[in-house]
């Protein structure tokens, strides 16, 4: 997925916002399933304002735009939500380090696993806590699912490595 979507739905969802409302709405939601900070945000904008994909409408203080969706851009959001297949696979640094882990001693892979699982653990608390309109709804229940899954195979992984 690139950040170019993301913008574009969001501000999709949220109607006009300007560069720092949207770094904080992307904080406050899309930040669980996609990452991206102001110096991100902020020049991917100008790009597409550049390609026609949003436009600024307003410009206040201390130079602050206000973004809107355009045509193209509902266009491009549209084809890409019904059109693009995402990959199944992922990159993971926790799929990588349980790959590697048989060329760690026992106790060293056991830490590693309880390592793993208090991330589970953690992101599971935090988003048991979010709130999730319509829009985030589906992606928040996914990641719930998704951190279950990995507190289960941290338990499993735990008992088949403390087994003699």
């Amino acid at each position: 997925m690139s950040l170019r979507i993301a913008l574009l739905g969001l501000l999709s969802a949220v109607g006009p916002a300007s560069g720092y409302d949207l770094t904080k709405k992307f904080e406050l939601s899309l930040n669980h399933v996609w990452q991206a900070g102001h110096t991100q945000i902020y020049p991917e904008l100008v790009k597409m304002a550049a390609d026609g994909l949003v436009r600024a409408e307003a410009e206040g203080a201390r130079g602050r735009k206000t973004y809107t969706v355009t045509e193209e851009g509902r266009r491009q959001l549209r084809g890409w939500m019904v059109e693009h297949v995402p990959a199944s696979t992922i990159r993971s640094e926790i799929a990588l380090q349980a790959f590697l882990l048989p060329l760690l001693e026992r106790d060293e892979a056991i830490e590693v696993i309880e390592c793993i699982r208090a991330g589970f653990a953690e992101r599971l608390a935090s988003l048991d806590c979010k709130p999730a309109g319509v829009f985030g709804q589906y992606a928040l229940n996914l990641g719930i699912a998704q951190a279950r899954a990995g507190l289960e195979w941290a338990d499993e992984t735990l008992t088949a490595l403390r087994r003699p």
